[in-house]
């Protein structure tokens, strides 16, 4: 099953957490070299199951809901389970996913199998096959959904034969739930004085493959939108740039026409015609050429467009 959801399961924030708190969630940064000796595991344990059982008892006889019910205060499957949370808790099976969804499907299992079999008229008769039938089929749930958890075995089992839980129903969820939080709030104060607790989370294969693909994939476009964006504003640059430099070369290239026609047309004035230099006059919108000195058409519209510039 960690196969299809580990992809699309959200990577782990731990490691953005503060050092304090990230460090209660289990996170570490680098692996102790010594293990810790048997006995101060054992010390721990010890600390860890008294105090948990402790605690859940103590809330649930605080809350008069429970005390109406007639909940159980603290049911037979927390005694297995705290020993594997507070001693054995490297084992997958202690680990959080495990400890509370494995709960959880076989309450479900659990409770569904004996509302089942209390249609039947002789459901005391066969009270102990359906809590058979519970157990075998929250095994297999478990160990499909990767949330195998051997004290949830024992919860299916009461769902269905002890009458108190059995009575429950639906609401033997809001119990069970409230036990199992509060468990591994313990775990996860006691746990991780000198130890590591949990190992991890949900799953120890990585996690979350898809949502980072698509980050990167995000980021590659990003920087590919970029990269274009720069591009067309080189492009830009250099067609300005060359726009410059051929107004620059034409201006050149008119300014030496002028220039030529100008030589052209002083040697023409400078011409001498009968003995006397000719004397040409150009005002605003006016020109003024001498008698008698011929002009290409040319020459005369040159005239003209310096008139007009005045």
């Amino acid at each position: 099953m960690d196969k299809y959801l580990n992809p699309f399961f959200p990577p782990s924030a731990l490691p953005y957490l503060p050092a304090s708190v990230a460090h209660f969630l289990g996170y570490r940064t680098h692996i102790p070299q010594r293990p810790l000796g048997n006995l101060a595991m054992i010390f721990w344990a010890v600390i860890g199951v008294f105090a948990s059982l402790a605690i859940i008892g103590a809330v649930d006889k605080a809350i008069p809901a429970f005390q109406v019910r007639g909940a159980p205060v603290i049911i037979g499957s927390y005694g297995a389970a705290a020993v594997l949370d507070f001693y054995a808790i490297e084992s997958p099976l202690a680990q959080p996913r495990n400890a509370i969804l494995g709960q959880m499907v076989s309450a479900l299992t659990g409770v569904a199998v004996c509302k089942l079999f209390a249609l039947s008229p002789h459901f005391e008769a066969v009270r102990w096959l359906g809590a058979s039938l519970a157990c075998a089929c929250a095994t297999a749930l478990m160990a499909l959904t990767g949330t195998v958890h051997p004290p949830a075995g024992a919860t299916a089992l009461l769902a269905v034969l002890d009458p108190a839980v059995a009575d429950l129903g639906w609401f033997l969820f809001v119990p069970l739930l409230l036990g199992c939080s509060l468990m591994l709030g313990v775990a996860l104060l006691v746990n991780n004085i000198q130890r590591r607790f949990p190992f991890y989370w949900w799953s120890p294969s990585e996690t979350g493959m898809y949502w980072r693909r698509r980050l990167e994939e995000s980021e590659e476009k990003k920087r590919a939108r970029e990269e274009e964006s720069e591009e067309k504003r080189r492009r830009a640059s250099l067609e300005r740039r060359k726009q410059r430099d051929e107004e620059s070369s034409g201006n050149s290239t008119s300014g030496d026409i002028e220039s030529h026609s100008t030589r052209d047309l002083t040697r023409t004035v400078s011409s001498v015609v009968g003995g006397k230099e000719g004397e040409i006059i150009i005002r605003p919108g006016r020109v003024q050429i001498p008698e008698g000195l011929g002009l290409r058409n040319e020459e005369i519209l040159f005239l003209e467009t310096l008139s007009e510039r005045l």
